[in-house]
This record gives C-alpha cells, sequence and structure tokens, in this order.
C-alpha cells in the first residue's frame, strides 16, 4: 500500500519534486544497505568461524555485488530521465513536463520506493541469516523481489525514451547485471544453506533400536504435518495472487461488485465421428 502512489493527495506541480526525492531516497537506501552489509561482514569474522564463516562471507559478498549493481542502474535511470524531460519538454519547464506525464512521472515514483523497500528487506534478511534468527529462504525471495522491481523501475524509464539513446542502453546493460546478481545472491545461499544442515546432520550410530524407532515414527509424523502445512500455504499463496491481481485491474468486476477471474474460455469438446466419416 505505502508503494502505491496517492494521486489524488499529490499536487501535479509537485510530481517532479517527488522523483527527486524517491530517487535521492532510494540511492541514500542503498548506500546504507552497502554499509550495514560491511558492518555484518566485519561482525561475522569476530563472532563465526569454519563453514559458517564461508557461508556468511559468501552470501554477504553476493549481496555487496548485487547493491552495487542496483545503484549503478538508479544512477543511470536518473541520467535517462534528465535525457528525457530534456528533449521532450520543449518549451514547458521541467514541473510542467512532470504534471503533464502524471501518469508517467507516477510510475517512476512507485519503482524507485520499490527498489529502495526491496533493498532495506534483502538487508535485514541477510543480517538475521548471519545471526541465525532468520531464514535462507526470506534471502532467496528478497533477491527475486529486487529483480522484479528493478525490471519496474527500467520498464518506467524505459518508456518515454528514445531507442537509440545511449542512457537506454547502458540501463539495460545494468538490468541485465541486477539479474545476474540477484541469481548470484540466490545460489549463494542455495549452497551455503545446504553446507549447513550437511554440518548439523544428525549422527544415528550411537543409537538404539527402540530409540531410532522412536525417531523415525515422530520424523514421520512431521512430514505429515510439514505436507498438510505446505498445501495450505500453496492455497493461501493462491489466493493472495487473485487478490493482487484483482487490485492491479486484470480481475473481471462482476455486477454484485465482488472481483473475479475472468472465466476460462470453453475448450470444444472433441465428438467421436460416426463410422462412416472414417478414412
Amino acid at each position: 500500500q505505502e508503494l502505491r502512489p496517492k494521486s489524488l493527495d499529490i499536487k501535479q506541480e509537485e510530481l517532479g519534486d517527488m522523483v527527486e526525492k524517491e530517487m535521492a531516497s532510494t540511492s541514500e537506501a542503498i548506500e546504507d544497505a552497502v554499509r550495514r552489509i560491511e558492518e555484518m561482514m566485519s561482525q561475522a569474522r569476530n563472532e563465526s568461524s569454519g563453514v559458517k564463516l564461508e557461508v556468511n562471507e559468501r552470501i554477504l559478498n553476493s549481496c555487496t555485488d548485487l547493491m552495487k549493481a542496483i545503484r549503478l542502474l538508479v544512477m543511470t535511470s536518473t541520467n535517462l530521465q534528465k535525457e528525457i524531460v530534456e528533449s521532450g519538454r520543449g518549451a514547458a519547464t521541467t514541473q510542467e513536463f512532470y504534471a503533464k506525464n502524471s501518469r508517467w512521472t507516477e510510475g517512476l515514483i512507485s519503482a524507485s520506493k520499490a527498489v529502495g523497500w526491496g533493498a532495506t528487506q534483502l538487508v535485514e534478511s541477510a543480517d538475521r541469516v548471519v545471526l541465525h534468527m532468520g531464514k535462507y529462504e526470506e534471502l532467496i525471495v528478497c533477491s527475486h523481489e529486487i529483480a522484479a522491481s528493478t525490471a519496474q523501475l527500467v520498464a518506467a524509464s524505459k518508456v518515454k525514451a528514445e531507442k537509440s539513446s545511449r542512457n537506454l542502453g547502458r540501463l539495460q546493460e545494468c538490468s541485465r547485471n541486477v539479474n545476474e546478481m540477484a541469481a548470484n545472491v540466490v545460489a549463494s545461499t542455495k549452497s551455503g544453506q545446504e553446507q549447513i544442515e550437511e554440518k548439523d546432520t544428525m549422527d544415528f550410530s550411537g543409537m538404539s533400536l527402540i530409540k531410532l524407532k522412536k525417531e523415525e515414527m515422530e520424523t514421520q509424523v512431521k512430514v505429515l504435518e510439514l505436507e498438510k502445512r505446505l498445501e495450505g500455504e500453496r492455497v493461501r499463496l493462491g489466493e493472495l495472487r487473485k487478490q493482487h491481481y484483482a487490485l492491479a485491474g486484470t480481475y473481471d468486476a462482476e455486477e454484485d461488485g465482488e472481483a473475479k477471474p475472468a472465466p476460462a474460455p470453453r475448450r470444444s469438446i472433441l465428438k467421436k465421428p460416426p463410422l462412416a466419416q472414417k478414412p
């Protein structure tokens, strides 16, 4: 809700100021994220060792590379926006250009907020993982969210850009680099998780037959519980996505005012041809 532009509460002449403010705020969020990751790296070296230190360093290094890639993308996007405004405003002022193209401006604001928010969430997730209080899956989800929000920023910046623009070419290159760095975060997180889990695997060699049987039954119960919970979470995810699409306007509103998915086209029923028609 915070990321959605509140058009009715913003005067059109203020949109230009908001674009500059949000881009500056996003840059500050990324700079702060880089500083926090460096602090976490120093803390990890002091408080961990062996496999855990190796895993933490690899994850934090990949997060740092991702933040640097995002920082370059935001800088390039800012340069492209200035180029767009200068080439398209004519005799109008910058503020008038943004006001005239208010929907495009709101898209930039929303995309910029999403990028800054994603960077902050990634750092918080990394902090919890390093402190062994978080989940590796959180880092993976945050990486996907950052890739999506940077793609949104590129799309918003690209709408009014000239195809021959050098800044547009640089922006697209930066976007590919961000996707690559986000994939590296996912890869380092998954490999680190596997290393930690292998290290923490229980040793069953000293257990008696009765103890092993008890552990086996308890594990079977946990498996059934997790399978049931997984199915419930999948249903919940589906409902969340439906609501997301409804808010985005992709669902058709019924006469009673409820947002429901548009009915899928019916497939034609293939009837078996009579014998006379067979070759």
